[in-house]
């Protein structure tokens, strides 16, 4: 797994694939608005993310960041 982003968007890669999240960044970590998770990023953008593989994104995010001090906060 992979993290990067900027102030207003996180890149979450998993299974070879990326995720685009918007949100915002917080003084110690992320908000991550998860209603903007719908597709992958190309070249798989025609697949869509339904809400089984969306729950296993944001888990295996936060059990990648567990034990770093920047937090990411799925709203």
């Amino acid at each position: 797994m992979k993290i990067t982003g900027t102030s207003s968007y996180i890149l979450i890669e998993v299974d070879n694939k990326v995720v685009k999240v918007q949100g915002e960044l917080l003084v110690n970590g992320f908000a991550a608005y998860t209603d903007t998770m719908k597709n992958w990023e190309p070249p798989h953008e025609k697949e869509v993310i339904d809400s089984a593989m969306k729950q296993k994104i944001i888990q295996e995010a936060l059990d990648y960041t567990k034990d770093f001090q920047f937090k990411i906060e799925f709203v």
